[in-house]
């Protein structure tokens, strides 16, 4: 399977409402959200095809349309699992920083294999679930590739707290990964963090 397409986005993921703040909700629905967010990775990706031989300049590409667009402090507490309630607030912090950067790599590498690959989404049936879920095919040389977002309400734009590609729960396998390296580390939490580098790669070959 293509690790560009089962990697196009990445990451998985979480901003907290502040406690007593009331927001706007979302303006978009939620297909259009994601739709607007791959438009414009993909057209990023069109506009600077000369350019993704450069590490550096595929990972901003990464960075300035998938930062903004990621639930982190969410995502933090789904890979972190029972390690986040154990933690600091300065650990987790620190584990959202060295996790973001390395999801950034990550992507990186896979997206300066693009090729024009093609998507197309899937019917959307809102049932007002907290978490709604939009699901994409990807096609990659004939090759359809399912990946689900999911969604949190970050109050005034829908955020992706999370990415389920062919039946495999993104979230969940990083989630086992960071657990093994904190078991390697003898239970040190801050070694675990520092050392942790997220393979979306094995997660989504978990099968």
């Amino acid at each position: 399977m293509n690790l560009l397409v089962k990697q196009t986005f990445a990451a998985t993921v979480l901003s907290t409402m502040i406690a007593g703040t009331v927001f706007a909700a979302p303006s978009e629905a939620p297909p259009a959200f994601v739709k607007r967010v791959a438009d414009s990775l993909i057209s990023n990706l069109k506009a600077n095809h000369a350019q993704l031989n450069n590490r550096a300049a595929v990972n901003a590409i990464v960075r300035k349309n998938l930062d903004p667009n990621v639930d982190a402090q969410a995502f933090t507490r789904i890979v972190m699992g029972t390690y986040a309630n154990s933690s600091t607030p300065a650990q987790r912090a620190q584990f959202e920083k060295n996790f973001r950067a390395t999801l950034i790599e990550n992507y990186g590498s896979a997206f300066a294999k693009y090729s024009n690959q093609t998507y197309s989404m899937r019917p959307y049936k809102d049932t007002n679930a907290k978490y709604p879920v939009v699901t994409i095919d990807f096609n990659n040389n004939g090759e359809k590739i399912p990946v689900a977002f999911q969604l949190s309400d970050a109050g005034s734009q829908w955020k992706v707290r999370n990415i389920n590609v062919s039946g495999i729960d993104l979230g969940l396998q990083f989630r086992n990964q960071f657990a093994a390296n904190v078991k390697r580390n003898g239970g040190n939490l801050d070694k675990a963090i520092a050392t942790f580098k997220p393979d979306a790669d094995a997660a989504v070959n978990k099968k």
